[in-house]
């Protein structure tokens, strides 16, 4: 567990299930998620996901909770092979709770776990490239951006550029 201020980043448990589908079932938050993350978000897909995490087939999966309630997902992803002190970080926080700092506090505190317990060197994120809000968030906790990916998303039959940011753990 993660915890600073109101926001605690936390491990799923099965009791999160309605919470998840409820926050996660937004068109919204689909369009600028891979095509894994299914719309409409079922309550058999919070289960599913969240069984996923508890039994380690999705690894580094944190809710983020918010004054008690659950808002949003984050995750960090270490990479492989020769890539092993590099990790992906992905999240999502529910509409209701945009625009409230949220997104921005739990990648400050994700990044600092990457950076100090899984002792990483770089965390990256890929952005598709209508989603402003995201590259904002990562900007404002020191990402920068080192390329654009030009058409490289196909999503909702469109191709999108992706915006790829990073941070280097100095």
């Amino acid at each position: 567990m993660i915890k600073k201020d109101d926001i605690l980043l936390r491990p799923y448990t099965l009791s999160d299930a309605a919470a998840l589908a409820l926050i996660a079932n937004n068109a919204k938050i689909a369009t600028n998620m891979r095509n894994l993350f299914p719309h409409p978000y079922s309550i058999d897909d919070a289960l599913d996901f969240i069984t996923n995490t508890i039994n380690g087939t999705i690894k580094g999966v944190f809710a983020i909770i918010y004054k008690g309630n659950l808002v949003g997902s984050i995750g960090i992803h270490p990479q492989t092979d020769v890539y092993i002190k590099t990790a992906e970080l992905g999240y999502y926080v529910g509409e209701k709770y945009w625009n409230k700092g949220i997104a921005s506090k739990s990648i400050a505190m994700i990044t600092k776990y990457g950076f100090e317990s899984l002792h990483l060197t770089r965390i990256f994120a890929g952005v598709f490239e209508n989603n402003k809000a995201s590259m904002k968030v990562l900007k404002k906790n020191g990402y920068m951006l080192e390329c654009i990916k030009r058409k490289a998303i196909f999503k909702n039959k469109q191709l999108l550029d992706e915006y790829y940011y990073a941070k280097i753990n100095d």
